[in-house]
C-alpha cells in the first residue's frame, strides 16, 4: 500500500481548505435545489387556460396568376386567459398571436402587452387585429381554401406563442415557452358556402360558431 505525502505543510492545509469550501458549496446548491423543488411541489402551478371567445374576418382574399397565389386577410381575434392558480401568479413577458390556415401562417405575429395575473383566478382579454397581406399560398392550400368556403365552413388556427413566468411570494420562476393552439370554426355565408369563390367578406359572411377552450402546452 503506497502512502501519499505532502512535500510542504502549507500544500497540504491549502489542499484541506479548498475541499472543505468545494463540500460546503455543493451542499449550499443541493439545499437551494431541494427547497426550490419542494416550494414547487407544494404550490404545484398550474398552466394558464386559454379560451378563444371569437374571430371576425372583416376580409379574405386570394389573387392567383399563372405561377402563384397570394393571400390577404384581415381579422380580430376575442382571446382570454385565466389563471387557475390560488397562491401562484403569472408573467406574461411576452406574447405573440397569429393565424394559420392548415400549418401555414396566414397572419403576422401580432404582440400582446406584457401583464402579470394575479393568484386566485385573475383573468385577461385580448382582442388584437391580425393580418397578412401577400402571404404566397401553395396551389393544394388555394384549392383547398376555395373547397372550404364552397362547402361553408372555414377552419383556422388561431396561435399564441410566448414566454411566462410563475410567481409565488418573493420566488420567481425562470422562463417557460408557452404554446397555445386555439381552433376557430367559422360558417361561410351562413354555410351556404361561396359556390367556388375563394373571395369574400363583410359583415355576417363569416360567422364565428362558439367560444372554446384551447390547448395549452407549457
Amino acid at each position: 500500500m503506497s502512502i501519499k505525502y505532502c512535500d510542504q505543510h502549507k500544500d497540504c492545509e491549502r489542499q484541506r481548505v479548498y475541499r472543505r469550501f468545494c463540500a460546503a458549496l455543493a451542499a449550499l446548491v443541493l439545499l437551494a435545489l431541494l427547497i426550490v423543488l419542494i416550494v414547487w411541489l407544494v404550490l404545484r402551478p398550474s398552466k394558464p387556460r386559454f379560451y378563444l371567445n371569437n374571430v371576425d374576418i372583416v376580409c379574405i382574399n386570394v389573387s392567383s396568376s399563372s405561377s402563384s397565389s397570394l393571400l390577404t386577410v384581415t381579422m380580430q381575434a376575442t382571446v382570454a386567459a385565466r389563471n387557475p392558480n390560488e397562491r401562484v401568479g403569472i408573467f406574461y413577458d411576452r406574447a405573440d398571436v397569429y393565424a394559420e390556415y392548415r400549418g401555414l401562417q396566414a397572419t403576422v405575429a401580432t404582440a400582446l402587452p406584457p401583464i402579470f395575473q394575479a393568484k386566485g383566478g385573475d383573468a385577461t382579454v385580448w382582442a388584437p387585429f391580425l393580418s397578412g397581406a401577400g402571404v404566397p399560398l401553395p396551389p393544394y392550400l388555394a384549392a383547398a381554401l376555395a373547397q372550404d368556403e364552397t362547402a361553408g365552413y372555414l377552419l383556422l388556427t388561431i396561435r399564441v406563442d410566448g414566454w411566462i413566468r410563475f410567481k409565488a411570494g418573493a420566488f420567481i420562476t425562470s422562463h417557460y415557452h408557452l404554446r397555445v393552439r386555439c381552433p376557430a370554426l367559422l360558417t361561410v355565408n351562413d354555410g351556404q358556402g361561396s359556390y367556388g369563390s375563394n373571395a369574400g367578406g363583410g359583415s355576417g359572411y363569416f360567422k364565428f360558431q362558439r367560444a372554446a377552450p384551447c390547448v395549452v402546452d407549457v
